[in-house]
């Protein structure tokens, strides 16, 4: 088998592949090769000079000349041009057969040798010194199994020289020693192949290995890219949306509050349950941007998973009853520590998914303690998910049996977001299905002991609908101030707050807030709340902007951030400064919500 012959069951190796290999075969010959040509020389003129006293002396002349050839020989190969890791690897190939031609000059100037040592005629000094020459040759072919062209120009002169040497003087000595040396010379060049064979087939798998770790690098970083270019895409789409959907629903709001009790009313009421809908979907595109962000930040709680799961199902029984379902959802009295609110999110989005894919039957949701952990899990009796998609459901945007993509079944988030809040909550997420019998999703929450003061302090009134239909008007004690670039955003808020009484002062920008802050009589009306748009026009950064006004003019009024920014290195950047945000399209019932929460915070921080 040749040198680049592939082994048996292995592909051709390419040529590039090939020259790395021989690289790195000559790379560790040159990295001994002094020292081997140093210890060469040495033990040659050793031998040399004890030869001298114990040949003829007719021969004492030649013994010099050769081992002044010899040395001269060694000192050219120490003196001539070394290979360096800065060699191309093209040439590569150059530098290995110029070792090679070195090594076979060194081996054959020194095979001469053997014939003044064998002539002492003296049995026991002829098998000293046969065996020492046979010791040091061995292992300086050894040295040289990288390369097998140098193996064999280095190994065969030399054993050559000693063999022809001891069989020309004859004798039952000789010839079992050459015949020792013989066997010798085979057995080394034998196994000097299989090591070179493996020398070369441990490199090319290396060589292979590093090649698909720099693959999956590159597809881990490709991925990456995708990943954060996916990212930065919806967060840019979610904003442009936002925008325009922020300024229909406050008109829609406002235009609503003018035809109350009227018949154009139910025109109004059906406008708002579209940017409702539209609005619940780019929420949940939101979700994914917060979660990415690092902005959710768990707070664990020991909590009652029968309270929890009350409003569970007072949110879709109407949906269950709509498709005429069951939705069981069975009482445990089981303890478990996590974040109430994002658990609930979890259930929430499982029961919500298999809802939309079950169309007969129904949903259970049932809890067990299993030692110290509880198993949440919601069964279906739906169509159920195929082995090869069980891993894919998880995927954003990913739907089962949804080609046409039916806004009935959602955007196929839902259990992206699942997956990323069992992750931040460390609760297992475990999935079992038969395709056509239905769905089993199982959470694992560690167990915890009952805690009335955990219990009190639960915010149930959250988990029910996320639209607050009935609301209170704030008092601010002051007019609002609204910094938007959106002309259209400014109207439609400016006519939303005065339409519930609230005195609003609208601008564009800094500039436009300054003008209004710094007029002689900003102190009879002061500004009780100031209102920020997060991405305003020429790149300017709402957040700065309101923080900056405040301190300029010692503002003692909240801030509240309204933006349709989703970009999760913004996110982050809003939740470290600790101002309060809603999304747009914001309703006005979460709106005046909002505002209500703030001045109350703001009352209670001034009595502290």
């Amino acid at each position: 088998m040749k040198k680049n012959d592939p082994a048996p069951g292995r592909l051709p190796v390419d040529a590039t592949l090939e020259l790395r290999v021989l690289r790195e075969h000559v790379a560790s010959l040159y990295a001994g090769h002094t020292t081997a040509i140093v210890a060469h020389m040495g033990f040659a003129i050793g031998i040399g000079c004890f030869g001298y006293f114990f040949v003829d002396p007719a021969f004492r002349l030649l013994i010099v000349a050769l081992i002044t050839a010899i040395v001269l020989v060694d000192l050219y190969a120490i003196v001539t041009p070394r290979w360096t890791p800065q060699v191309p690897l093209s040439e590569t190939p150059a530098w290995a057969k110029k070792y090679t031609r070195i090594v076979t000059a060194v081996s054959t100037v020194t095979a001469p040798s053997s014939l003044f040592l064998v002539s002492i005629q003296d049995s026991m000094l002829t098998t000293f010194v046969t065996v020492v020459i046979m010791g040091s040759w061995t292992r300086a072919v050894q040295a040289r199994w990288p390369l097998r062209t140098a193996m064999f120009g280095y190994g065969i002169p030399m054993m050559s020289g000693l063999i022809i040497s001891l069989a020309w003087y004859g004798g039952a000595l000789n010839w079992f020693l050459a015949g020792f040396a013989f066997v010798n010379l085979v057995l080394t060049l034998s196994e000097g192949v299989k090591q070179n064979k493996r020398l070369t087939a441990t490199l090319i798998l290396q060589f292979e290995n590093e090649a698909l770790a720099a693959q999956l690098r590159e597809q881990i970083a490709a991925t990456e890219r995708a990943s954060a270019e996916k990212t930065h895409f919806l967060a840019a789409a979610s904003h442009d949306l936002r925008q325009p959907m922020h300024a229909i629903a406050l008109f829609g709001a406002a235009l609503g509050n003018t035809l109350r009790h009227r018949p154009e009313e139910r025109n109004v009421e059906r406008l708002m349950r579209a940017v409702n809908a539209l609005g619940a979907s780019l929420d949940t595109m939101l979700d994914i941007s917060r979660l990415d962000a690092g902005v959710v930040q768990p707070v664990p709680i020991a909590l009652g998973l029968d309270e929890l799961l009350l409003p569970l199902h007072n949110t879709f029984s109407v949906q269950a009853e709509r498709k005429r379902l069951q939705l069981r959802v069975r009482a445990s009295g089981l303890w478990v520590r996590s974040d109430p609110q994002l658990l609930y999110r979890m259930l929430s989005n499982l029961v919500d998914n298999a809802l939309k894919y079950t169309r007969q039957g129904g949903v259970t949701v049932m809890a067990r303690r299993r030692g110290e952990q509880v198993w949440i899990e919601v069964r279906d009796t739906g169509i159920g998910i195929a082995p090869e998609q069980a891993e894919r459901i998880f995927e954003e945007f990913y739907q089962v049996n949804n080609p046409g993509r039916d806004r009935s079944r959602g955007l196929g988030i839902g259990l992206s977001i699942v997956r990323r809040l069992g992750r931040l909550l460390g609760h297992g997420v475990e999935l079992r299905s038969r395709p056509g019998r239905g769905t089993r999703f199982r959470l694992v929450l560690p167990l915890a002991e009952p805690s009335e003061a955990s219990q009190d302090s639960l915010p149930l009134q959250e988990f029910e609908s996320p639209v607050r239909h009935f609301f209170q008007v704030p008092e601010l004690g002051g007019r609002a101030l609204l910094i938007d670039d959106e002309e259209d955003i400014r109207e439609a808020m400016t006519e939303l707050m005065r339409a519930y009484g609230i005195d609003v002062v609208a601008v564009a920008d800094e500039a436009e807030a300054v003008e209004v802050l710094a007029q002689p009589d900003a102190d009879l009306n002061p500004v009780a709340l100031l209102m920020c748009d997060y991405r305003l026009g020429d790149g300017a950064e709402g957040l700065q902007v309101g923080l900056r006004l405040r301190e300029r003019f010692r503002l003692d009024a909240p801030m509240l951030l309204i933006t349709g920014e989703t970009a999760p290195e913004r996110l982050q950047r809003v939740r470290e400064w600790g101002v309060p945000v809603l999304f747009k399209p914001v309703s006005a019932a979460t709106l005046m919500q909002a505002i209500i929460e703030l001045v109350h915070m703001d009352a209670r921080m001034e009595d502290a």
